[in-house]
This record gives structure tokens, sequence and C-alpha cells, in this order.
């Protein structure tokens, strides 16, 4: 059984966090202690004796550095202190002067090979002075390698946005749980490698969480095709796609795909896809009507037409699990009604424009915030399950329950691999009908095998990569 995720935190979650440690009898100084000496030990194993140079704030973020100095001071690295200023709380205070070593003003500080960032960290919501600014990115651009304690200054933790110019990090140290700029974009690509310091703060209550890898179970000896979960794919005006997310289906763990479309099957359909010709909204309906279905899938290549529509709205007056994908988003606005009295889940997939379209057609727009708030209010404008996609993916249940997918591999970013995803989102559904883990699963599925792949595949490369990536899941 996986451990629950560690949570991600806003500024002010953080905040509480931290003062129910105090509540409980934890001193300032001692957290702080604690935090420095955390981060100070990561930077040790990773950089050695590197003479080093940490820029200090005015803050409790400044005084986490002073602890950081002395614990390196102690393990004998070369390493000068930069204080912007004298220290504005009493715990960053009594840090100071517990440091033994040098330190000089900000106007003198000199690069050294190795530099770490405790200016202002997860705190700052507001630009940094253009002279602070220039002064600061040319330290950091210096240095060989860099560390960020907690966020790099100039980013805004609740945003994810760059306050100021992007700047990038080797290494970024989150302070007791992910902020949720250590995880979205743009600031998530310029933070390097995170690494979570432990200081003992509880942080699994907040609903919002960085995705782990799955745990599945594989099948067992009762199990048979419909157990394992039987998968209906609409085809539409471009079949190709499709036939793409079926075979990404098979390769996902379902136990039986078949494809539902107008006229014969397409040519060359591979031999272990089941087509079933239905050539109009009635002949959809009974073949929908087959309660051995464990999940729907409408959307890829299903085109934008009339008929797209009546298709779409078969689909959503069928009582299975519904996956709705690509085309099918586009045509969604009108049938928003209907999803408000299904009795089983919906399941949207939308890229940033179709999140954008599906936003406004629900009334409302999101573009102010960050991207787990911006699928959040989707999931509960429209009663669904929501994977918001891109190299941050988001998933989010209409209760609010999020995770957040970071680092997506790149070479994602090719024709198809929608498709794919959509496939294996359906198959992970029809076996357990758990959207919110169904959705987790074919998120974090769906980049192992890319990462499988290697550089430069197709979707169908893609989806052939699916069976090691479940095999990674597998519950021994």
């Amino acid at each position: 059984m996986a451990e629950p995720a560690p949570a991600v935190l806003t500024v002010a979650q953080m905040v509480a966090a931290e003062q129910a440690l105090f509540d409980a009898g934890t001193s300032v100084d001692a957290l702080m202690l604690r935090a420095g000496q955390g981060a100070g030990e990561m930077i040790w194993r990773i950089g050695g004796a590197t003479p080093t140079l940490i820029l200090c704030g005015p803050g409790n973020n400044g005084g986490d550095g002073y602890v950081i100095a002395e614990f390196l001071r102690l393990k004998g690295v070369p390493v000068s202190v930069a204080a912007l200023s004298e220290p504005r709380t009493d715990a960053a205070r009594h840090a100071r002067a517990n440091y033994r070593g040098e330190v000089v003003a900000w106007a003198d500080a000199v690069s050294r090979p190795q530099f770490v960032d405790c200016l202002f960290g997860s705190g700052l919501t507001r630009p940094l002075e253009a002279d602070l600014w220039e002064r600061f990115a040319a330290l950091v651009s210096s240095a060989r390698r860099s560390f960020a304690v907690d966020l790099p200054s100039g980013a805004d933790a609740d945003r994810a946005v760059w306050l100021n110019a992007p700047l990038q990090f080797e290494h970024v140290l989150a302070l007791g749980a992910w902020k949720y700029a250590h995880l979205l974009e743009p600031v998530a690509s310029d933070c390097g490698t995170v690494s979570l310091i432990d200081i003992g703060v509880e942080t699994h209550d907040h609903g919002v969480a960085r995705l782990r890898k799955p745990v599945i179970a594989p099948p067992d000896a009762t199990s048979h095709k419909y157990r394992r979960g039987l998968v209906a794919v609409l085809a539409g005006t471009m079949p190709g796609a499709a036939q793409l997310a079926a075979r990404a289906a098979q390769a996902s763990g379902a136990g039986y795909v078949k494809l539902i479309g107008s006229g014969d099957a397409p040519a060359g359909l591979a031999a272990d896809l089941v087509w079933e010709r239905a050539d109009d909204a009635a002949a959809i309906r009974k073949r929908l009507a087959d309660a051995r279905i464990g999940a729907v899938l409408v959307g890829p290549g299903l085109g934008r037409t009339p008929a797209a529509a009546d298709l779409l709205e078969v689909a959503l007056a069928a009582r299975h699990p519904l996956v709705i994908d690509a085309d099918a988003l586009h045509l969604l606005e009108q049938f928003k009604p209907m999803i408000a009295t299904r009795s089983s889940p919906v399941l949207l997939t939308p890229h940033h424009g179709e999140a954008m379209a599906l936003a406004s057609s629900a009334g409302g727009t999101t573009e102010s915030d960050n991207k787990v708030a911006q699928a959040q209010a989707l999931a509960a404008a429209w009663g669904a399950h929501v994977v918001y996609k891109g190299a941050d993916s988001v998933i989010a249940a209409p209760d609010g329950q999020a995770v957040i997918a970071d680092r997506g591999c790149a070479w994602l970013s090719v024709a198809g691999t929608g498709d794919v995803l959509a496939g294996c989102i359906a198959a992970r559904l029809a076996h357990h009908g758990r959207p919110f883990a169904a959705l987790a699963e074919a998120v974090w599925l769906h980049d192992r095998a890319a990462r499988i792949a290697g550089p430069a595949f197709s979707a169908l490369e893609l989806a052939g990569k699916l069976p090691a990536a479940l095999e990674a899941c597998i519950e021994r």
C-alpha cells in the first residue's frame, strides 16, 4: 500500500502548519535550526567543500541561511555570507549571532563557485527592485552550482509565476512541504532538482498532493476479460485516432476493447480489436446498452459536425462511466445539463485551450489562478473529474481533491499522444471504476511509457511501451 504523498501547500497553509508546531511547544528558533541544518546537510552532500556564498535576507529565510552557513563552516567549507540588511526577526537575529564566520555587506559580495539563495524564499508577493534583481541574477548565473532554500527569490509561491525575469537554479530545497511554484510551470522548470527537507510539519490533510507512482494489483485467478474491464471507444470521422486510443486501452490492462462506428471496419484494423458497426444514433444506443461495458471513450477523431454532436449526446445518455476527450470537449457546452443528471462519473481531459473554453462555457474565468485552482474550478463547475494536461498535468475532483504531475516528459509533445492517454484512462476506469485513481494511474503510466520509449517516438510506439510502464506498478 502506497504511503500518502506529502501535500502541496499555499504560503498561508504552511504558516498554519508551522504555527501548529509552535502551539505544541516547538520554538521558532528550534524549527529554524531544524530547517537550516536539513538544508545544509543536502548542500553538503551535493557540493562537498565547494567555496560557497550565501545570500541572506532580513527575514526567517535569511535566518535559515545563517544556520546553513554555520553548518557548512563546521564541515570545513569556505563559506561567506552576504547580508542584504540586518535581521528583522528574533529567530533570524539569534541565527546570525550563532554564526561564527564571515558576513559582508550585500554590495561587497563576491561570486563563488557555489551560491545559496536565502533572500526571500516563499513569502514574496511583489517584484524585487531592478538593481537588486540584476545583481542577484548575476551572482546566481556566475556560480557553477546554485541552490535556493525553500523557493527561488523572485517567484510567487502560490501563483507559480515569476515576479521578475525567469532565473534558473540547479537545486531547490523545499522546506517542510511542496509549494505550488515547485511543481507548476513556468517556475517549476527553472527549479532544477527539487528536494523536500523534512522539518516535522504535518502536511497530509490539505487535499492537494504531488503525484506518486501508483500501486496496481495484477489480475487474480478469477479474472476474465469482462472483469478486467470492457472499454467501448466511439469512432468518428477520423477513426485512426479512435484506433490509437483503443490500442492504448489494450496496453493499459483492459480485458476487452471494442470500437463502435459507422460503416465497415477500417482497412488494416488490428485483428485483436473488435469493430461493431452502428450507422445511426439508435444503433449506437443499442451497442451501448451492453451492461458489461466498464467505460466509454468519446472524442478522439470524433470531429465537430452535427453527427459528432449526436454521437456525444448518445454517449452522455448511456449509463456507463464516460471519458470525454479532444473534439468532444469542444461540443460539450450544449450538453452541460445532461452531465448534471448523470449518475455515472464523467472524466474530462482538456489541454490549455480546451480548459479555457470549458471555463468560459461554465460561466467563469480562471486565467488569474494557478493551474490547480483552474482545474478545481473546472471540476466543480462541470461536476466532473478533470485532468488538465500539459508539462504540468493537474488532476482534480469535484470535491476539490487534486494531484500535480510535474515535469512531464517533453517528448510527449507529438500528435496522437493525447489519444493514447485517453485510452489509458478508459482502461484504468473500466478496470476498477474509480475516476480519480484512473486519471492518476493513467497520467503516471503515460509519462513513464514516454521515458521508456526514449526520444522521438510516435504515438503508436508510445502505446507499445505502456505494458512496461504498467509492469513497474504491479504489486507483487
